[in-house]
């Protein structure tokens, strides 16, 4: 049964700007949540990790929003540190349909996850994600079962305690976000829970494989002029330049943010900055020390 909540019963009666508050009110409670959870979570991170390093894929399944978050945060991952499209996989029952539209029908289709997922070549050296509001979607649960039969490491992210969810999965994160402002209406405070502790997975899981230097994310893909003059400042910053010998770096580099650090830290030409970091397997840190 959902949760009724009785701080927003009249909701429906208060001034728009009311109506604003009492959102926010409730959203506050969702940072606060997610952080109960930070030994699970930090869990999660580890097992991505470890799956990424080892050549399997960062997976994510659901159903309605949270299948829709997981898409979300799966698509950020390519031009953000620089992996390829096959790295991080966010699958939502209803495939493209599902993303654009709603197939909130194809939640109940347990035999539908099996066939998403053997659609990826989904296997051992993967790590899956499920993702449920309630921790009982059937196609959610069915992956993970699938999941774990194949052998894969399972995390469950869920925002009901209690959930089935819970106990069919290697690493359990229950975010207990409390009712929601609109009573069952899971896009709320749940759907903004997924969002950041996805995000939290992935960031550092990628921060772990060396796609940041510090904070800046020297591995991000300049695909447009925004992200040109982005790599440009991140150069300057990492190496204290002006922009004028940051872009000289660049252009020497192929425009890597990687190696135009290392050719300016270290003093080497490109091909030496390159060769560096591959023997450090790409960490800037590293290959500047070593």
């Amino acid at each position: 049964m959902q949760q009724f909540n009785t701080a927003t019963t009249n909701i429906d009666e208060v001034s728009p700007l009311e109506m604003v508050r009492i959102f926010n009110r409730e959203d506050k409670k969702v940072a606060l949540a997610v952080e109960d959870c930070g030994q699970s979570v930090a869990m999660a991170v580890e097992a991505a990790t470890e799956a990424l390093q080892g050549g399997g894929r960062l997976i994510y399944i659901g159903s309605g929003t949270p299948g829709k978050m997981g898409v979300i945060d799966a698509s950020e991952c390519p031009p953000t540190f620089g992996v390829n499209d096959n790295t991080v996989i966010g699958i939502i029952s209803g495939g493209t349909d599902a993303v654009v539209g709603w197939c909130e029908d194809t939640e109940d289709n347990e035999h539908l996850a099996i066939i998403d997922l053997a659609a990826k070549k989904f296997s051992a050296e993967d790590i899956l994600v499920c993702v449920s509001a309630s921790g009982n979607t059937p196609y959610v649960l069915a992956a993970a079962a699938y999941a774990r039969k194949l052998g894969a490491k399972t995390v469950g992210l869920c925002c009901s305690p209690g959930g089935k969810l819970e106990k069919v999965v290697d690493i359990s994160i229950t975010v207990d976000v409390g009712p929601e402002v609109i009573m069952g209406s899971t896009r709320l405070k749940a759907g903004t829970a997924q969002k950041m502790v996805l995000n939290i997975i992935s960031s550092c899981a990628m921060i772990r494989l060396g796609k940041t230097y510090g904070n800046l994310m020297v591995d991000v893909l300049p695909l447009n002029d925004k992200l040109k003059r982005r790599v440009v400042e991140i150069v300057q910053i990492a190496c204290e330049c002006d922009e004028r010998t940051a872009r000289k770096a660049l252009a020497k580099a192929n425009n890597n943010a990687k190696t135009a650090i290392v050719m300016l830290l270290k003093g080497l030409e490109a091909e030496a900055a390159q060769h560096c970091l591959a023997q450090h397997d790409g960490y800037v840190k590293k290959a500047l020390k070593g």
